[in-house]
């Protein structure tokens, strides 16, 4: 049956986005079930795992579509980086008509999971539980403008018992030049392979799970990014106007590589300790954009200090960093550390502003799970991971354009599809019935009144209503006149 768009113009700039973004899939025969999985995971509904989305899309001959959408994301050799290249090259200029580039967001997120057999899942930091527990754990970059982001890179992180046994590898068709890497180092790989495709440069944002590696660090460093990372606070940094103190090397022995730590010519101290030191007058109230309650205000202080991690050569030869530190006038203690690598004459107000920039990664990740089913595949394999992941991310780009030509004015809360009924009685696997579900309602912050918010909210993932001034022919880029 034929799906009810909300209107014809939205139906022709989806049928447009598809045969663009299927020229990479390598064959005719994947267009189709391309454009019911992406469909399908733009429909209104519950679980968008394949015999769901089947259901929804063809009710009469659920089964037939089943095994079509299994095969397609499971099994089919299509390429799911080719497909991200794709959706970025048809995204990123819609993106960034109105403003560039600003920021390269590194993060991870994890997907909760039963038993041992999906691949790369174990015992590990799950940040959507907030807890250790099984699960998997994905590696992402997004490049992000001051309104938007989009996920450019999608690696699984795969742990050391997964990338030493053989077994668990050939059961899940992990490609055999697949190595234990950290996840900082598939995130320098991802940033890499972005430079190397010439992509608009930003500025490196990441938490400290990444900014707290000095190896991390280093490699943003070589590849000429400037970074405003998360880290702990007890890495250790020289203050302000101090000299690294590198051990005497008379010439015949092993180099010392670490350190001194102690006397009154090293003076390292942890970014904790320093910024307790600091006078009341070290710090300021600073608001980087408004919330829903209003504007998200902090103390913060900034300070020139010189990292002291890693080799010693290396330490004496990096420059000065910024070290930012949030320090909440009600909390106890700072809370929260950052080193950056811009120019000393940056403005505390442009740091605590790139710094908090990172909340984009967080509402991307929210919408393409509770919105596009991120997280509820059902295959075991390394292939039908990365398939059903770049497919939420190609659903995602085109809601990220349609949202881009919805004007100020518009209406802000259209649907992109109705769902069609279901047969009767059908409940997918003990779910709720997906046609009675309505989607998550998200969180926004809303400009207040008295002061222009310096981050504009973005609208809702939605479309344009038949009534809308705007024409297909008008707005989307997929579509000649």
């Amino acid at each position: 049956m034929d799906l009810q768009w909300t209107d014809a113009a939205s139906e022709a700039r989806f049928s447009a986005y598809v045969e663009r973004l299927a020229e990479c899939l390598g064959h005719r025969d994947r267009i189709a079930p391309f454009r019911s999985y992406c469909t399908g995971l733009l429909l209104d509904g519950g679980r968008k795992s394949v015999e769901p989305m089947a259901a929804r899309l063809r009710p009469e001959r659920t089964a037939a579509e089943h095994q079509s959408l299994l095969h397609f994301v499971g099994q089919s050799p299509w390429d799911s980086e080719a497909l991200l290249r794709a959706v970025r090259q048809a995204v990123l200029p819609v993106m960034t008509a109105k403003s560039p580039v600003a920021a390269w967001i590194v993060d991870d997120t994890g997907f909760p999971k039963k038993g041992r057999h999906s691949v790369g899942v174990a015992r590990q930091y799950c940040g959507e539980l907030g807890k250790q527990d099984n699960c998997q754990i994905a590696v992402s970059l997004s490049l992000a403008t001051a309104e938007a982001s989009l996920p450019v890179a999608w690696r699984l992180y795969l742990p050391e018992a997964w990338a030493g046994n053989a077994g668990r590898r050939a059961t899940a068709k992990v490609p055999p030049d697949e190595v234990f890497r950290t996840k900082q180092q598939i995130a320098l790989d991802q940033i890499t392979a972005a430079c190397e495709d010439g992509l608009a440069r930003g500025v490196v944002l990441a938490d400290a799970g990444y900014g707290n590696s000095s190896a991390f660090r280093d490699g943003l460093a070589a590849l000429g990014l400037d970074y405003v990372v998360g880290v702990l606070g007890n890495i250790t940094v020289w203050p302000p106007g101090t000299t690294p103190a590198v051990p005497a090397w008379r010439g015949h022995g092993r180099r010392p590589k670490r350190l001194r730590r102690g006397g009154d010519d090293a003076p390292v101290v942890q970014v904790r300790a320093l910024a307790e030191a600091l006078p009341e007058a070290a710090w300021r109230t600073v608001s980087w954009r408004d919330g829903v309650a209003g504007a998200l205000t902090s103390r913060f202080a900034a300070l020139r200090v010189r990292p002291a991690q890693g080799d010693a050569r290396r330490s004496e030869a990096r420059p000065e960093h910024w070290l930012l530190v949030e320090w909440p006038q009600d909390e106890p203690k700072a809370i929260k550390f950052w080193l950056s690598s811009l120019g000393g004459d940056t403005a505390l107000e442009d740091l605590v502003f790139q710094a908090k920039q990172r909340w984009l990664i967080e509402r991307d990740y929210l919408e393409l799970k509770q919105e596009l089913g991120l997280g509820h595949y059902e295959g075991r394999g390394w292939r039908g991971f990365h398939h059903h992941a770049a497919l939420c991310i190609a659903a995602y780009g085109f809601l990220l354009v349609e949202r881009a030509a919805i004007p100020p004015s518009g209406l802000q809360t259209a649907r992109l599809v109705q769902a069609p009924e279901l047969p009767q009685g059908y409940r997918p696997r003990g779910a709720p019935a997906p046609h009675a579900t309505p989607r998550v309602a998200l969180a926004r912050h809303t400009p207040t009144a008295h002061r222009p918010c310096p981050d504009p909210a973005p609208a809702p993932m939605s479309v344009l209503q038949p009534n809308d001034p705007i024409t297909a022919t008008s707005t989307c880029p997929f579509v000649t006149q």
